[in-house]
């Protein structure tokens, strides 16, 4: 297929980096060898990025000598490419290979969307220009025109750049050797000529720019650049002024970050101890910034659907446990064993495979037996004199945004909170269809929270769960009639934002009535969950129940115990 009739890319960095050539002044480019150094390039005001070859190397701890692949540079670039708005300049060393190993380097760099590439005219496998004492060959004059010309072939964007870059001057072969180098790439159709020199002095590259420019005439108009490493006393500007187009930094970000990064690894590895770095350190918040944290939390807002979106866990687990007996001794009964977990083992774990990763823990009763690790931990100081209402507020500054609440004595599946992130009320409940009011004077074990909602499905099987809309609830609480039971709390909650405000309002304006019964507590200080819900809902507060059944377990009394026992998977 031809030139002509191949389709082309989309190249609009390459446009960019060709718009830029036409400008008057030196483009200046600096070396990067991942996305992160990449958007530092960008951030620090270059024009382009140079996808340094002796960068990518180092930072995969091996030699700039064509160990690493093609594939392997190419991926590195590519990522470049996609942090950055600036075009990137692939140091592509000597085409790793032939001619028909350039053509396909062409295509795939082409392809990735990369604006250029530099290739030298070292053997393969190359060795950094700068390495001293090692075995250094130059490939024929014609061999390395005729890989710039398969180069220039194989691109379909007439904006895509080849930079020919020539080590005859690195090689000791001398000032007319590397201008017949240099021209004879121009001719083969070089975008770019790159003459590079390890002298620390300018005068080798400024001798070949003036010779460049007095022998023009009759020969292709091409744009030189240079890379001053060693030379690196020379400005840009007198560069540009001797007739450099594009001036590469090479590889001072690496270097930098090296040195950064050995000092500050040396005092840790000294001090033991973070704070002895602070100085030596960016603050976490410039990281979040540099890759985007802003930019994911805006799209996870305009795209997530609820449930999506951060969700903090608050489990109470003050309670003493009395029901327990001697196995609550020592332990509150969030901390007892079943099977080789805890309960809160087992309930963190289940909020984590949903997730949710930001949970507090309210602690009370044996508060020191509570000690896994990555949560946050609030402590009910009167746990024993109060209720669940003063446990949740212990945990007040987790109370916010989308919010899990849940009890610390309970055994649940995983597809029940799922539901339950799925619905975007302002209060949300796990509401057990399978339970029903036990009947005046028949036993109970434990205290229920009832539920009674607005309207339930025309049917007497409890098995059956309504689809759509959930139903709104119309009490809660441990005294109601047989007549008016539709289900019983989980003990699982769903606030959202907004929800968890108004329970905040709601709770300190209640704080401040005369003491006295509250709902089903004989007083303020005494209310459970179920008590504020209904203050809630008496409010205003929308409450709706996500309707299940069973799924769940209760680990109240020692019998329940047994059965958990009994019942659950290891």
């Amino acid at each position: 297929m031809s030139p002509e009739t191949k389709p082309s890319y989309p190249q609009q960095k390459s446009t960019l980096l060709r718009r830029r050539l036409a400008e008057p002044r030196p483009l200046l480019v600096a070396g990067a060898h991942n996305g992160l150094s990449a958007r530092l390039v960008e951030r620090a005001g270059f024009d382009a990025i140079w996808a340094s070859g002796f960068e990518i190397s180092a930072s995969f701890a091996v030699p700039d000598a064509n160990i690493l692949t093609m594939a392997e540079n190419l991926e590195v670039a590519k990522a470049m490419d996609v942090a950055s708005s600036l075009p990137v300049i692939a140091d592509c060393d000597n085409g790793y290979g032939n001619a028909v190993n350039v053509i396909r380097t062409v295509e795939a760099y082409e392809r990735a969307g990369i604006a250029a590439i530099c290739m030298e005219d070292n053997i393969f496998p190359k060795r950094c220009s700068f390495y001293a004492g090692v075995k250094r060959e130059l490939e024929s004059v014609e061999e390395f025109a005729g890989k710039v010309r398969a180069a220039k072939a194989a691109q379909r964007s007439a904006d895509f750049c080849v930079i020919a870059r020539t080590e005859a001057l690195i090689a000791g072969w001398g000032m007319e050797e590397a201008l017949r180098r240099g021209h004879a790439y121009a001719y083969a159709g070089a975008d770019m000529v790159l003459i590079h020199s390890k002298s620390s002095k300018p005068a080798e590259v400024m001798a070949f720019a003036q010779a460049w420019q007095s022998e023009r005439a009759g020969k292709p108009h091409v744009p030189l650049v240079c890379v001053p490493t060693i030379y690196k006393d020379t400005s840009a500007e007198e560069l540009a002024a001797a007739g450099f187009k594009v001036v590469i930094y090479a590889n001072h970000g690496l270097r930098a970050s090296i040195k950064a990064m050995r000092e500050t690894l040396g005092i840790l590895a000294r001090e033991h101890k973070a704070a002895a770095v602070e100085q030596n350190i960016v603050s976490l918040d410039e990281v979040y910034d540099l890759v985007g944290v802003s930019d994911m939390k805006t799209q996870e807002k305009l795209f997530l659907p609820a449930g999506g979106e951060a969700v903090t866990a608050i489990i109470l687990a003050a309670g003493a446990g009395n029901g327990m007996g001697e196995l609550v001794r020592d332990r509150p009964k969030a901390m007892l064993d079943i099977k080789g977990k805890t309960i809160l083992e087992r309930q963190v774990g289940t909020l984590n495979a949903l997730n949710v990763k930001h949970i507090a823990v309210v602690r009370g009763y044996r508060a020191d037996a509570i000690n896994l690790p990555n949560l946050n931990y609030f402590d009910n100081a009167e746990w024993a004199t109060t209720g669940e209402v003063a446990s949740l507020f212990a945990a007040a500054p987790a109370l916010k945004g989308r919010v899990i609440v849940l009890y610390g004595d309970i055994l649940f599946d995983r597809a029940m909170v799922e539901k339950l992130l799925q619905c975007d009320a302002d209060l949300a409940l796990l509401v057990d269809r399978a339970i029903s009011h036990p009947g005046a004077g028949a036993p109970s074990e434990t205290r229920q929270d009832f539920v009674s909602l607005d309207a339930v499905a025309a049917t007497d099987d409890r098995r059956f769960l309504p689809s759509g809309v959930p139903t709104e609830i119309r009490r809660i609480g441990h005294n109601l009639s047989a007549g008016e039971v539709h289900g019983e709390w989980v003990g699982i909650a769903m606030l959202s934002a907004a929800g968890a405000r108004r329970l905040v309002e709601l709770h300190a304006a209640a704080q401040g009535e005369p003491d006295g019964a509250f709902h089903d507590a004989h007083n303020f200080a005494a209310a459970g969950l179920t008590d504020l819900f209904q203050h809630a809902i008496d409010a205003g507060l929308k409450a709706v129940a996500v309707e299940t059944y069973k799924g769940w377990m209760e680990v109240d009394t020692f019998a329940d115990y047994q059965r958990a026992w009994a019942q659950l998977r290891a």
